[in-house]
């Protein structure tokens, strides 16, 4: 696979790299856009930091690009609607650069709290006048921490450590207290009245921007000290500098901007202030932090590549964690139940349900959900289908998804029953895994089995008489093709039965004619399926 690193990159990342035997790279930092589109649809995968500019432009013809990784947190220079809509995963690393970030964060309230760099530019500059740089201490003061992710609770656990008393606000955390957090306020404006320190460590998104904005300065104390470490837009400059230049406002600790340099004549004034500190960007900037997010991403992307498990997608529905290993053989399971399905049910696609039963009930299966799509919507398409574009072309083709956990079960400990609906039909399959990783497809339209789902399978509904599988031994032996597996099941008072076939090679449309031709057969239908690892190996 050959992946291209765009910016520049810690040597530990590019190191790692080089010693996959199956992986070449190119290090061209610093392409414009226009140079990039040109290049880019030569790589399967790309890392890049906050200098490359991944646009529409870039990712116009994407060739074999499949995945992005971001070193470090934010994907502002990654258009990633497009690169959703082209199937690109999009990948972060954000754990690399926790600890560095809130450190800074920390050390930015310090040193505003003791007025540090204007003190030490003033000794520099030959004065000795410590009146004017009288601080105020940290202990017994109440701290605003808004946004409760990783480098928040880090940021809440060290202010907690220094005898401050800490406040939550999350807009989209809805748990009790983390460690260091006294109280969680369900009301920004109530955080923003009552805190001494307001520190931010929400993503930048519509619903953040300009969150702290003239209403949230008007019920500031006059003493109030904000710093900025996540990203530029969160705290409404503009209204910043007013308080500032009104006295509404102590101080300000900035790390971020909206373009980085700062471009913006209000920014550029806030830099200046004396009332602020600002620094450019150093919240990852430490040889730590620089290391682990560059080695992150590297085995992020070639894992991902490698058909892995997919880590820290910042556009794939629930795969942003990490996936428990209970639910990882229920990927397989899903995509070729979709395949399945798809292949056995003729007629337009206009609803899918899914149903997790058992102790996976309790998991976070949505992941499941988008692989049983690629499996579903494959066949259905020229375009390659994968977990990050499925619920997109799903959404956009209107079929509705519909899923349900429930903890009850009968004969196996965890099941996936899926049902499809097209115009022509409606398709129900169950599945399961046997032995923590074997796929098993248990039951078909009610009619129970026990089928393989892998090579070549054909699956084939046929009146319930004696001879019936003989006369399938004897079209598949005159064609020379082996019969690896079979398995059958039947409704007693339904007069039919279905019958899953696993073959050592692809049957031709002649052979399926043939089948179909019989006088008891109703429907015959032929799927490709990858392999699945054999059991008597695993043993």
């Amino acid at each position: 696979m050959k992946i291209l690193i765009a910016d520049k990159l810690s040597k530990v990342g590019i190191d790692w790299l080089g010693e996959q035997q199956d992986v070449e790279v190119a290090v061209r930092p610093g392409l414009a856009p226009s140079e990039m589109a040109k290049i880019v649809g030569g790589y399967d995968g790309m890392i890049i930091r906050s200098g490359a500019k991944i646009t529409a432009e870039v990712l116009a013809s994407p060739g074999n690009l499949k995945g992005i990784v971001r070193a470090g947190v934010g994907v502002d220079n990654v258009d990633v609607p497009v690169a959703t809509h082209k199937g690109i995963i999009v990948m972060n690393t954000p754990g690399g650069n926790t600890l560095s970030t809130a450190e800074l964060a920390m050390t930015l309230m310090m040193a505003l709290s003791r007025k540090i760099a204007p003190a030490n530019t003033s000794l520099r500059s030959g004065q000795w006048d410590r009146k004017a740089y009288q601080g105020t201490q940290l202990a017994g003061k109440t701290m605003g921490v808004v946004g409760l992710g990783r480098i928040g609770r880090a940021v809440a656990k060290r202010a907690a450590a220094l005898e401050i008393r800490v406040l939550g606000y999350d807009p989209f955390f809805a748990g009790g207290c983390p460690e260091g957090v006294e109280e969680m306020l369900k009301d920004l404006n109530e955080l923003c009245k009552r805190a001494d320190y307001i520190t931010m460590h929400v993503p930048k998104s519509p619903d953040t921007l300009g969150m702290i904005g003239a209403e949230q300065f008007a019920v500031m104390k006059p003493t109030v000290r904000l710093i900025n470490a996540a990203r530029g837009g969160i705290i409404d400059e503009s209204q910043l500098l007013k308080a500032l230049n009104e006295g509404r406002v102590s101080g300000a600790a900035l790390d971020v901007y909206r373009a980085e340099p700062p471009e913006l004549e209000v920014e550029k004034q806030l830099v200046e202030h004396p009332n602020v500190l600002a620094v450019p960007h150093l919240g990852a900037s430490t040889a730590e932090a620089q290391e682990q997010v560059a080695l992150d991403a590297a085995r992020q992307l070639v894992d991902a590549l490698r058909g892995g498990e997919v880590r820290n997608a910042i556009n794939a529905p629930g795969f942003d964690k990490v996936l428990p290993e209970v639910l990882r053989p229920y990927t397989e399971l899903a995509q070729r139940m979709g395949t399945i399905l798809a292949g056995i049910t003729p007629g337009a696609l206009s609803k899918v349900e899914v149903i997790y039963r058992g102790s996976i009930a309790d998991m976070n299966v949505a992941p499941i959900t988008t692989y049983l799509l690629v499996g579903l919507l494959t066949p259905h398409m020229e375009a390659p289908v994968n977990v990050i574009n499925a619920p997109v072309l799903a959404k956009q083709r209107g079929l509705e998804i519909e899923q349900i956990t429930s903890a009850k079960v009968r004969e196996f400990a965890n099941l996936m029953e899926v049902a499809i609906h097209a115009d022509q039909m409606k398709r129900m399959a169950v599945g399961t895994i046997f032995g923590n990783k074997f796929p098993r497809i248990i039951a078909i339209d009610g009619y129970r089995m026990e089928m393989k789902p892998e090579g070549h399978v054909a699956i084939i509904f046929n009146d319930d008489r004696p001879g019936v599988l003989g006369h399938y031994g004897t079209v598949f032996g005159n064609n020379k093709i082996n019969i690896a597996d079979l398995t059958f099941s039947r409704k007693m008072r339904s007069g039919l039965a279905v019958v899953g076939i696993n073959l050592d090679e692809e049957p031709s449309d002649t052979v399926m004619d043939e089948i179909r031709g019989l006088e008891f057969v109703k429907a015959a239908y032929r799927l490709k399926l990858p392999g699945l690892p054999s059991e008597e190996q695993e043993e």
